[in-house]
């Protein structure tokens, strides 16, 4: 009787960050191949996958070529050239997700458009090309300061703008290019919340807990799981979730930020990928995010994304300049000494300040749900005693 061969199922990632790392990682422990398609041999993915196409993630015959190798193929991130990956797609090659369920959300302002058509509450907005030069008149309940935002490209920070007045404004509109660009109302809110969804190919859809989020200097700091908000709310991200992908036929991990208000529960943006918010969800959940993208590429079941402790943190490692004999593996040292703590370091050849070098997760031990922030804001206070942000 001749012998059937099963080849290995293989996951291609466009991209080669810490993103495409972890799912490397998640990739071996579930024995899947990950196949990473980066410009550069120095990126965090490079020790971890299971093999490299060394091509810029913008070279449609690098993903070509990726795609050649594998099942199929995700994304590391959002900023893609849609137009020559359908090309691909009418030639067969499998996307996950979907390149009609990405093409909505691959912008900041075609998100907005979008929230707009399913009736799903988010800033006031307006595309910066509706403004001239010599007619800057906001709408009559607008006022200073506002958030402009570039549709693509930005992230921790780059790519916004705080408009604090006319003077501002009209800067902006001559400096940049105004159908790439938008302004938001401001919003004061108390809190950044963050949700992980996650969809598989039968429309299986799986809620990760409402994370709380941090900024500092427009970067996120820290996460909190859960968010210590009313099930109310949580019940209304949940529906916003799982509307969103269920709408958009989604396939894979999507993340969902939120301001949370007076105004109640507005969506800030999407991420069509794994997030950093959920990251924690690698030790504090019992199946992880990067666990969920390379299951339901491969048709693989999975547990369902509840924790297992009664919260946890996370806390982002930002790059800093290294002097006066302070490094970052002097750093490593000393966070090594905290009891519980995990240490995910992503192994980047450049320290530049506010770079995203890694994180540390720990699982947080109070039931009750001011002690636990309490017990988190501790945490999170020591930590930055060894690895402030500059």
């Amino acid at each position: 009787m001749e012998q059937i061969h099963h080849q290995k199922f293989s996951i291609g990632v466009v991209g080669g960050g810490q993103l495409a790392k972890m799912l490397a990682i998640e990739g071996e422990r579930l024995g899947i191949d990950v196949i990473v398609q980066t410009g550069s041999k120095s990126d965090p993915a490079v020790s971890s996958a299971c093999s490299m196409v060394f091509a810029d993630t913008k070279d449609i015959q690098g993903t070509r070529q990726l795609a050649s190798q594998t099942n199929c193929v995700t994304f590391e991130n959002e900023w893609v050239d849609i137009d020559s990956l359908l090309l691909l797609e009418d030639a067969g090659v499998s996307f996950v997700p979907e390149l009609s369920s990405l093409l909505p959300l691959i912008n900041k302002l075609s998100q907005r458009k979008l929230l707009n058509n399913l009736n799903i509450l988010g800033p006031n907005w307006l595309s910066l090309s509706t403004f001239k030069l010599n007619d800057l008149n906001l709408p009559a309940n607008w006022r200073f300061p506002l958030m402009a935002k570039s549709s693509i490209g930005g992230y921790d920070g780059k790519g916004t703008k705080v408009i604090n007045d006319y003077k501002g404004l009209s800067e902006l509109l001559s400096k940049v290019d105004p159908k790439e660009w938008f302004i938001e109302e401001w919003i004061d809110y108390k809190k950044e919340l963050s949700l992980v969804i996650s969809r598989d190919k039968k429309g299986k859809v799986l809620t990760f807990p409402l994370m709380e989020t941090f900024q500092t200097n427009q970067i996120c700091d820290w996460v909190l799981a859960p968010s210590d908000v009313s099930h109310q709310v949580m019940a209304i991200a949940n529906n916003i979730g799982i509307s969103l992908v269920r709408e958009l036929n989604y396939v894979g991990v999507i993340a969902i930020e939120f301001f949370y208000g007076d105004r109640g529960l507005l969506v800030n943006e999407i991420a069509p990928r794994t997030h950093n918010s959920a990251h924690l969800s690698i030790e504090a959940c019992k199946s992880n995010q990067f666990e969920h993208q390379i299951a339901i590429a491969a048709g693989l079941s999975f547990a369902e994304p509840d924790l297992v402790a009664p919260g946890a943190i996370m806390v982002n490692l930002l790059g800093f300049k290294e002097e006066n004999n302070d490094s970052a593996e002097k750093r490593l040292k000393l966070l090594q000494k905290i009891s519980g703590l995990s240490i995910h370091w992503y192994k980047k050849d450049n320290n530049t300040p506010g770079r995203k070098l890694g994180h540390v997760t720990k699982l947080l031990d109070s039931k009750d749900k001011n002690d636990r922030r309490k017990e988190a804001l501790n945490l999170r206070n020591h930590i930055r005693t060894i690895w402030p942000i500059e």
